[in-house]
């Protein structure tokens, strides 16, 4: 871990960045890690605010991840897990999805994770968004893919992902509104194909 941060966003300076806007740059000076393992990495860096103040502020490194919206052929339900989280020490539904691996894209962890957590195999997955979900101090990039039907070819390999489901499309802000669904790249994933299919007038976006 270096000065020099490495962004996933490339286009984002010459999207809207004007040179005005120059000035209010945070200025990383140094970040040197204090803690890491293949899991993690903790670190703090030497930053000056636009302000001029400087000082250390702490930041997180963790692998990207992919998780997939998989919908059936008719598009009115979905593939979520009902599964304990016990950090926040939560039940939810999620998005299969996970880590990651070396030298793999996103959209191959995309499909690796739905086979191996699920027992399903998509077709194909096409990309939504890429995001971070806490961008204030963590390094996490969440991979979003849309898988539209699937066929099961046997048990789920992973033993430990909770329980799946096909859960209804439409049910969906409902589960959302009463906190059955807090993770957040399933937050994001579900909202988005939601939005996506209100646009188009689709009775799942109802």
């Amino acid at each position: 871990m270096g000065s020099a941060m490495m962004s996933i966003w490339p286009d984002t300076v010459s999207y809207m960045t004007r040179p005005e806007d120059e000035a209010q740059r945070w200025i990383v000076h140094s970040e040197q890690p204090v803690y890491e393992n293949e899991w993690v990495t903790v670190g703090l860096a030497d930053i000056s605010m636009p302000s001029g103040e400087r000082f250390e502020h702490h930041t997180v490194v963790l692998p990207a991840a992919a998780m997939t919206v998989v919908l059936d052929d008719a598009g009115e339900r979905v593939l979520l897990a009902w599964r304990h989280r016990f950090v926040p020490d939560v039940w939810n539904w999620e998005l299969p999805g996970g880590l990651l691996d070396p030298e793999e894209t996103p959209a191959e962890t995309a499909v690796r994770e739905v086979e191996e957590e699920t027992g399903y195999r998509v077709r194909s997955v096409d990309h939504l968004v890429t995001f971070e979900p806490m961008i204030g101090m963590v390094r996490n990039a969440h991979h979003v893919f849309l898988a539209r039907g699937a066929e099961r070819i046997g048990e789920a390999t992973e033993v430990n992902e909770g329980r799946f489901e096909w859960v209804t499309l439409a049910d969906v802000p409902e589960l959302i509104a009463k906190g059955r669904i807090v993770n957040s790249g399933s937050l994001v994933g579900l909202l988005y194909v939601l939005a996506l299919s209100g646009s188009r007038g689709d009775s799942g976006g109802q």
